[in-house]
């Protein structure tokens, strides 16, 4: 196997530990560091190292909190003169603001109550315990801001991992691979919404341009196309879902919504949820972006995420939409094979084989005669109703 290929495996690896709910935040790490080092990106290693508690890094980001949460007067000469101390000393062992040090990081490490700068493997067996227990907090580790840190390092993880993906993926045919999603999206977005679409491919053309006041308007335009179709997709309402506030400028809330209602099986939507969640995620992020447009000089590399990552957001919705539009029509238990049951049920062989017997006795199954099945649970039970037409 090549190192590309190699480093694939683990990308896809990575993203899936952080998409599951059920996934290995330390894991994930691991996997992503190895890949980081195959691919030699300096950066994302350094970063994972980090999140391990590699001595040769947090020493002085500890110092650095340290400094900046002290009582010092932040206006003045000796704080400044201080600051600009750890920031060469940062910069001598090859760290950089915003790629290994955010300021958001900052402030989630800060917290010693969740973890602080420990390892990211600590951390999560610390909230594992208390959520065994059924504990708040140990007296120095606190659920909540356990919880609250491994968020955040998980979603900083998905998009390092994601861009690796990415970039590696389409590396050899980036114009071509882009092309294809562009054309569909932009085809699909015409049938639904001609003005929306005609938003999204200006904004497409402003990143190619050369001028700065176009990277920025691309940015802007971004945040209002994802606006429109939330409009268009789930409209306000004074009704909140599942506690998220459906009002006109909770546009990112109305676009989980649709998601929530798009998806048919209540089995399918609990597998889909987390990708929903990061979904929801890059739209903020998106938003974020587009904000900073507003308030800074953009440059052309970010505004050309921006709008990449607003196609990908734009496909994933309409997919979702065309779902919804084409329900497939159930299969049928009483003609499923070993193989469907297996693995549409999520059970063992042995289970699917008695589910086969049971059929052959009573010549057809219902919701009852299943759950007498050995081996078969009210859960599986469950799945049977969501998968199959009975």
């Amino acid at each position: 196997m090549t190192q590309k290929a190699e480093a694939l495996r683990l990308l896809e690896e990575t993203l899936k530990e952080l998409e599951s709910q059920k996934g290995s935040v330390f894991a994930a790490i691991q996997k992503l560091s190895r890949a980081a080092t195959l691919l030699g990106n300096e950066d994302v290693q350094i970063w994972c190292a980090i999140q391990f508690a590699d001595s040769r890094y947090v020493p002085e980001l500890e110092n650095l909190i340290k400094l900046a949460t002290s009582n010092d007067d932040q206006a003045s000469k000796k704080f400044q003169s201080a600051l600009d101390v750890i920031f060469e000393r940062l910069k001598a062992i090859g760290l950089k603001h915003e790629i290994h040090f955010t300021n958001d990081e900052l402030s989630q490490k800060a917290s010693q109550s969740g973890g602080g700068y420990v390892s990211v493997g600590f951390i999560e067996e610390r909230y594992a315990d208390l959520v065994r227990t059924k504990r708040g907090n140990d007296g120095t580790y606190y659920k909540n801001n356990l919880y609250s840190h491994l968020g955040y390092v998980r979603n900083r993880a998905h998009g390092f991992a994601s861009d690796l993906f990415n970039q590696l993926k389409f590396s050899d045919t980036v114009s071509n691979s882009f092309d294809v999603l562009k054309a569909a999206v932009d085809d699909k977005l015409l049938d639904l919404n001609p003005v929306l679409a005609e938003q999204l491919m200006l904004a497409f053309r402003g990143v190619s341009s050369s001028k700065d006041e176009e990277w920025s308007q691309a940015l802007t335009t971004c945040r209002r196309l994802l606006e429109g179709i939330a409009d268009h997709l789930h409209p306000a309402d004074t009704q909140p879902v599942k506690g998220r506030v459906l009002g006109k400028a909770q546009y990112v809330n109305r676009l989980w919504a649709f998601m929530d209602r798009a998806i048919e099986s209540e089995s399918n939507r609990e597998l889909a949820k987390a990708h929903v969640d990061f979904l929801g995620s890059w739209i903020e992020k998106t938003n974020k972006i587009t904000n900073k447009g507003v308030h800074a000089e953009v440059g052309q590399l970010e505004a050309v995420k921006a709008v990449f990552h607003t196609y990908l957001v734009v496909a994933d919705l309409l997919d979702y939409l065309d779902s919804g539009k084409t329900s497939k029509p159930k299969s049928d238990i009483n003609t499923a094979t070993i193989d469907e049951l297996e693995a549409l049920l999520d059970i063992s062989r042995a289970t699917a084989k008695e589910i086969v017997k049971a059929r052959v006795q009573y010549g057809k199954l219902d919701k009852l005669l299943l759950s007498k099945i050995r081996g078969v649970g009210p859960k599986t039970v469950e799945k049977a109703v969501a998968a199959f037409a009975l």
